[in-house]
Parts: C-alpha cells; sequence; structure tokens
C-alpha cells in the first residue's frame, strides 16, 4: 500500500525529535540586589534599593495566610498561651509577624522567620502566595542566618533550644541540633561548615539586677558543623569575660559580626552600651569598647527593650570599620577597629539593628522608634539618607529580586 512508506517516513521523523535534546533559549531571569526591611507588628517586609540612598521598591506581605495561622492557634490552649505571652512580653504589646528574612538564590521568593506564628515561611514574589510552610520546634521562631551559597537557612526556635537547618528552596529540614537557653544569633562560617549560634537565656523578665543573673539560663555559644549537624564546640563567655577582668558584664551575646578573615569576633551583650573583641585562635577575649551613655535614657534595666542596651552591629567589607546600634541610647556610630575610636553619634530613635549597603559604602540602621531605615557613610560616620518603612522595623538583610518586579504582593 502506497501509504505506508509515508507513516514510516512520519514515524521516523517523530522519533528523531522526540530523541533529539531541545536546547533552551530562556535566559536566566535578570536580578537586582536590594535590601529587605521586616516590619515586625506589621507582618510586612519592605523592599529598599541596596545603595545608600535606600530608594524604596515595594513592599511584600509575609502574612498571606494571617487568618489561617490564627485559627489554629485559637483552636489550641498551649499555642494561644504562647501567642499571647509573646504579645505582652517580647513583642511590647504586638504581635510579632517577622523577625528575619532572606531571599532565594533564584530570586523568586523570600523566606521569613515568623515568631508569633512559630514557624518560617517562603513566600512567592510574583504571586504573594506561600510557597512552603515550616513550623519550628516549639513555640516562637527567631534569627535566621542563611549559607555562604544561598541555599540553607538556619533558623532559632527559641523555646526549644534548638536550631533547625532548612532546604532554602524546599523548606525541607536538613538537619537541626541543640543549643543553650533561648537560641538568638546564627552565623555560617568557613565557606559553610559551620554554623555559631548564641543563646541568650531569659530577657523577658524582670530579674535584670546582677544578683539575679543566674535565672537567666544557660547561656552560651554552640558551635556546630553544618553538614553532620554534631556539636563541635562550645564557648562559655562568662569564663573568657571573668579571664578578661569584666564580670561585671552579661554572658548573654546578641549581635555578632566576624572579621572578614573570621579571626576574630566582635560581639554584643545584654546591658552593655558597647561591645567586646574575641580572638578566636587563642580563645580569649582581648578587647572591649565602651561607647557614651545618653544622658535621657533611664538606668533602670527594665525598661530597657528585651535586656539590650545596644543591639545591633555591623562590619564594613574591608574590616576597618565596625557600625553600633546603640539601641536604648537612641544613636548610630560607627568605630574605627583599629583604635576603637567611635565617630560621630548620630542620632536614631531605638536603631535595632545595623547592616551593610550593597556597595560596602554604608552601614544601614533600621528605626524600630521611628518606622524608619537609615544609612550612615562608613568613611565619616555621616547620615547619608532615611526612608521610612512599615510599623517597628527590626532585621535588614540583602538579598535579591527580579528585576522587573513591580512592587507589592498580596
Amino acid at each position: 500500500m502506497a501509504w505506508r512508506p509515508l507513516v514510516s517516513v512520519l514515524l521516523a521523523a517523530v522519533t528523531v525529535a522526540a530523541l533529539t535534546p531541545v536546547s533552551s533559549s530562556a535566559a536566566p531571569v535578570a536580578l537586582r540586589q536590594v535590601l529587605l526591611v521586616g516590619n515586625n507588628w506589621e507582618g510586612t517586609a519592605d523592599v529598599v534599593a541596596s545603595t545608600p540612598d535606600l530608594t524604596r521598591i515595594g513592599r511584600v506581605n509575609v502574612i498571606p495566610d494571617k487568618d489561617e495561622r490564627l485559627r489554629e492557634i485559637y483552636l489550641d490552649p498551649i499555642k494561644l498561651a504562647y501567642f499571647l505571652g509573646i504579645r505582652e512580653s517580647v513583642g511590647e504589646g504586638h504581635d510579632q509577624f517577622v523577625d528575619d528574612m532572606y531571599t532565594t538564590p533564584d530570586g523568586t521568593a523570600v523566606v521569613v522567620s515568623r515568631p508569633s506564628f512559630a514557624d518560617v515561611v517562603s513566600i512567592d514574589l510574583a504571586d504573594g502566595g506561600v510557597n512552603w510552610r515550616f513550623a519550628v520546634s516549639g513555640y516562637r521562631a527567631d534569627h535566621m542566618a542563611v549559607s555562604p551559597n544561598g541555599t540553607r537557612v538556619a533558623v532559632s526556635a527559641s523555646t526549644s533550644n534548638t536550631v533547625h537547618v532548612l532546604d532554602i528552596n524546599t523548606g525541607r529540614q536538613t538537619g537541626s541540633f541543640r543549643t543553650g537557653d533561648k537560641p538568638h544569633e546564627n552565623v555560617f562560617t568557613s565557606g559553610g561548615q559551620y554554623i555559631w549560634n548564641s543563646s541568650i537565656g531569659e530577657v523577658n523578665t524582670a530579674l535584670d539586677d546582677p544578683f539575679w543573673d543566674w535565672t537567666k539560663g544557660d547561656r552560651r555559644i554552640t558551635i556546630a558543623n553544618a553538614t553532620t549537624f554534631q556539636q563541635v564546640r562550645v564557648v562559655d563567655m562568662r569564663q573568657r569575660l571573668d579571664a578578661f577582668g569584666r564580670s561585671d558584664l552579661s554572658d548573654a551575646v546578641r549581635p555578632a559580626v566576624f572579621s572578614p578573615d573570621e579571626s576574630k569576633l566582635y560581639f554584643q551583650v545584654s546591658f552593655y552600651n558597647g561591645f567586646l573583641e574575641y580572638d578566636v585562635a587563642t580563645d580569649r577575649i582581648t578587647r572591649d569598647k565602651t561607647l557614651p551613655k545618653n544622658p535621657a535614657t533611664s538606668e533602670d534595666r527594665t525598661t530597657w527593650i528585651n535586656d539590650s542596651r545596644h543591639h545591633g552591629l555591623s562590619i564594613n567589607p574591608a574590616g576597618t570599620k565596625l557600625c553600633v546600634a546603640g539601641t536604648m541610647d537612641d544613636y548610630a556610630t560607627v568605630v574605627d577597629r583599629a583604635s576603637l575610636r567611635e565617630g560621630p553619634l548620630v542620632p536614631a530613635s531605638k536603631p535595632y539593628w545595623a547592616t551593610v549597603s550593597g556597595d560596602g559604602r554604608a552601614c544601614v540602621i533600621s528605626e524600630s522608634g521611628a518606622d524608619r531605615v537609615t544609612s550612615i557613610d562608613f568613611a565619616t560616620g555621616a547620615k547619608i539618607a532615611s526612608v521610612p518603612v512599615g510599623d517597628h522595623p527590626q532585621r535588614v538583610r540583602l538579598g535579591h529580586i527580579p528585576a522587573n518586579w513591580t512592587g507589592a504582593t498580596g
């Protein structure tokens, strides 16, 4: 039959086409570097330019599932008790909807830890929906850190003394490790081989007099292998502080930053208007820096937010300047790392975090008392710009979003 050769030719053509690799002409999505500002009480993240001018780009709703989460909480008496407890203690009368956030490597989503909802979620930047949700152990999620390659996030579960490490794209837990009481800050080191976690103990009681320090719990730095999640080492800053002659200081390590070569750790502690320098190789504190007090700041420790007199620390890429947020003293200042001499005190309303602009030229602080973010020149110590954001900004992180992202989600 005449039609059979034709069918054979067509089948052969289809087979060849099916077996021939198809080359994709779709180019990778162009990304834009930005700063994400977490508005803790509002449940949003403002997106601003990563340059010192901080031009506002848009806003992300990080609680699109708020109604669903609240239904779950109000149907569980224990979850409700913790939810209300967070509101009345660390939340200062407000729910804590966003603590920390990072973007995924492809820039299509922002991953957020939400204290009052005790979870981590991935928010799609295209449609504002939830890609995945991970419920942390216990009843509150806290600070996070992203691995150097951007593929994993470590999150502190503050009521269960646990750090969870998640795949940033899927939300799947790759491992976890135990910490001291109330894990807080996380830092990846050695190219992502280790995670340093600092536990700050109990910070929302009125037992703030040094006599009652023993009630604050087990405060320590836990260093874990980021692959096996086994504990590698514990650093008890109480011993190091005593040996350095500062037994008067709390050992609750708050924000901390490493020098670029990771030989030195600079860290703040509860109740202290200043910071300390720790030498990693010799395992000892080598210097401390006491910064000026604001005469208008009460000396009543119980009035200081969550035991933190100063809370926010960053270092410029060259490792020559530190930027300090003097939270309860209402200023920020740039400190020369070699001499530890501070620059001008830049007035700021309850600055709660410090990071670095994308070009490395400026320190960027969140002014939680004024609902603003402000940039300060590392070279001169002078204020560059300040822009309004949402209610009670805290964490500020560098990230990447699609270059054509238009602004709002959710």
